[in-house]
């Protein structure tokens, strides 16, 4: 895409400005890092278009934060750009313990709901699904009624789904898919997590 021009411009009736509108459903996953951070960095573009924001965190532990959590809801708070309302659905983390993670199943079902709700509702103008790649991945969420709800979404909803192993058939789907590929990592020289890198 040579200075931001698309190399295709589709036969499909729309305008330059409806094209260049229409709501996207955005894909972030692969093994690497970055996967989640990347849509927050879009909250943040979104926040300060003035979009109201929800951001639904599935698996990760409600009680573990993480540092654009607090950004977010400042920034939320501040009555300058947009809102954001943050939601916690899940209590484990997504890839370290995934046998401990069975009683997570119906609060991932349970956070899908919501989510529908408000996408029928039109309540965000943008959706972070933090981690849902896992919940499809794993079978406690059909992607097929994914894909399908997602397609059916009106008004000019834009949706980011993050996580590991994001299902085929949503890949498929999605407008903007990025696969966050490993080359290094310091974990690999046996260095932990540390303060303002990780959280």
């Amino acid at each position: 895409m040579p200075k931001g021009q698309p190399s295709v411009v589709p036969d499909d009736g729309l305008t330059t400005r409806q094209r260049r509108n229409r709501p996207l459903v955005v894909v972030h996953t692969g093994i690497g890092k970055g996967k989640s951070t990347a849509a927050f960095g879009l909250a943040l573009r979104a926040w300060n278009q003035g979009w109201p924001i929800g951001v639904f965190q599935f698996v990760k532990s409600a009680k573990w934060k993480v540092g654009e959590e607090n950004a977010l809801r400042v920034l939320g708070a501040s009555g300058e750009g947009g809102t954001v309302d943050w939601h916690k659905m899940g209590e484990g983390w997504s890839w370290v313990q995934r046998d401990a993670q069975m009683d997570n199943e119906d609060k991932a079902r349970e956070g899908w709901e919501q989510v529908k709700r408000d996408l029928a509702a039109e309540t965000y103008r943008l959706y972070v699904l933090d981690e849902f790649a896992y919940p499809m991945h794993w079978g406690w969420i059909d992607t097929g009624e994914v894909v399908s709800v997602l397609r059916e979404r009106p008004g000019t909803q834009h949706v980011v789904i993050t996580g590991r192993n994001a299902p085929a058939e949503l890949v498929e789907f999605a407008d903007l898919v990025t696969d966050m590929s490993k080359v290094k990592h310091p974990m690999d020289a046996g260095q932990k997590g540390q303060r303002g890198i990780e959280w």
